[in-house]
């Protein structure tokens, strides 16, 4: 399995004063969610660029078509989005982004990627400083972050979610005031501090490991992100700061906690413990007990593993649902040519193929038995869909399936340099039309073959595919990885027909 763009992610970095960088989420590892290189505003000189391509570990065992019974039907369902915090550099995708195609008004929650976690205090914090480049021997740099992007960037009349510019000199600007608007705009949406992500997982083990540790940090989280108690900050020294107590209440209801992963299998430098599942446990409880203690009704997420491997050494899920809201189980990055340049392969799909030669298997149905078969009931669990593809070049044989499961040379180029074999998908469907897309309905997902290149990726007509299956388990609603890899809001439109 990928990584989890999602931040299973990974985070890259690269500014200059006057460039922005996308970023990416991760290298050939166990999971992330498509992520692009993450840029950085830099203060007087250039920061090192970088990225990666992520995966998700996979599972053993072959699982045919669903075969649940089908129940009531759906109301209420939960649709939510990642907006990623450096969509705003190479993507010029902002918050007033989601207010113009539309996906404001579809979406319930919009999960801010990513905060991270302070090397040594381990507590949550605002820092600008790039993650660094992954071929960097101390990559990913410790107490990365982008305050600027947060709160200090001036947005412009033409970029804001109601048509007013910053304030030079207030006190919240950047990405936290146009969520702040955002919500003013759509009073039912919630929005929610995502933590960690592929490259900011480093220290959750060591931050989850004692009583004292999870208090800690809990306390620290809600303090900056719920309270909000943001730092007075002038990272580009205009003389005109940002932050400062309380200066970002009311913008964030809750927390999605994106540990890649309890008990290990995310970056190699991550910190791992061997009590890691039962201190996960502990912490989300921690989190549920402070965060209700404030106010009740907050949000408490996580982005989950998809692999069984990880699900057993990671997450005690028959404790688990008790705190959590609802879990956002993978559902993409089963194949990629990141981590498996040498053959093709679905990256999304619903039901496992049984023609699948991966030594490991696993498809979306697998994961979400397992979840409903721990006792985690089914309106907490949400069907993930990615908005980007995954593709593979050399891929000159077609074979009888369009180039699926097919001898290849590697990534094929993606929307960056630096992210290979990973393309939004505006940018997949120009590529993929007519007779080279294949639907296949057995398995419930969406390819292509275009002589060279193969890509996996989603399209309207799976994502409606996928959300009558997740009717027919009534599965809690649908989120995907992300709001930037859609700018035209296309399928964000078509994952809120859960609803309908």
């Amino acid at each position: 399995m990928s990584p989890a763009r999602h931040g299973g992610r990974c985070l890259v970095s690269a500014m200059v004063q006057t460039i922005d960088l996308p970023r990416s989420h991760c290298e050939p590892c166990p999971s992330c969610q498509g992520e692009e290189v993450m840029p950085f505003p830099a203060k007087k000189a250039l920061f090192a660029a970088a990225v990666a391509a992520a995966l998700v570990a996979a599972v053993p065992a072959v699982h045919d078509a669903v075969t649940s019974t089908p129940t009531a039907a759906t109301a209420g369902k939960r649709v939510v989005n990642y907006f990623p915090q450096w969509g705003v550099y190479e993507r010029k995708h902002t918050v007033g982004s989601l207010v113009k195609n539309g996906s404001a008004a579809d979406l319930t929650v919009v999960n801010y990627a990513f905060a991270n976690i302070h090397a040594t205090d381990l507590t949550c914090f605002e820092n600008t400083q790039s993650v660094g480049n992954p071929t960097d021997a101390d990559y990913p740099k410790d107490n990365a972050g982008d305050a600027w992007a947060d709160y200090q960037k001036v947005y412009t009349a033409a970029e804001s979610v109601d048509g007013q510019a910053d304030a030079a000199d207030a006190k919240l600007r950047g990405n936290f005031n146009q969520l702040k608007k955002l919500k003013a705009k759509y009073p039912n949406l919630k929005v929610v501090m995502s933590i960690g992500g592929w490259s900011f997982s480093k220290h959750f083990a060591k931050a989850a490991a004692t009583d004292a540790s999870r208090k800690k940090l809990v306390s620290s989280c809600i303090k900056m992100f719920i309270d909000g108690n943001i730092p007075s900050r002038d990272d580009w020294g205009t003389g005109k700061p940002a932050g400062g107590d309380g200066t970002a209440a009311g913008i964030f209801d809750g927390f999605d906690l994106d540990w890649e992963y309890p008990g290990g299998g995310g970056l190699e430098v991550n910190s791992v413990d061997p009590n890691d599942k039962a201190n996960f446990t502990a912490l989300v409880k921690e989190f549920r007990t402070q965060l209700d203690a404030k106010k009740s009704g907050m949000i408490l997420s996580a982005f989950t593993a998809a692999d069984p491997k990880k699900i057993d050494k990671g997450l005690e899920l028959d404790k688990l649902h008790q705190y959590f809201t609802y879990f956002n189980v993978q559902g993409y990055d089963f194949h990629g040519g990141s981590w498996e340049p040498n053959i093709t392969g679905n990256a999304s799909n619903i039901n496992l193929d049984p023609a699948d030669p991966s030594t490991d298997k696993f498809s979306v149905d697998i994961a979400n038995q397992i979840y409903l078969k721990a006792g985690v009931p089914a309106d907490k669990i949400l069907l993930g869909l990615p908005f980007y593809g995954r593709g593979w070049t050399g891929v000159t044989t077609a074979g009888d399936r369009k180039g699926l499961y097919q001898k290849a040379t590697g990534s094929a180029k993606g929307d960056f340099e630096v992210e290979p074999g990973v393309m939004a998908y505006n940018n997949v469907k120009k590529i993929c039309t007519g007779d080279k897309v294949v639907h296949d309905e057995a398995l419930i997902a969406t390819y292509c073959y275009t002589g060279t290149d193969f890509w996996s990726y989603d399209d309207a007509w799976v994502i409606g595919k996928k959300l009558e299956y997740a009717k027919k388990l009534n599965l809690g609603g649908a989120y995907a990885w992300n709001t930037a890899e859609d700018p035209e809001g296309e399928l964000n439109k078509e994952m809120a027909k859960i609803n309908k």
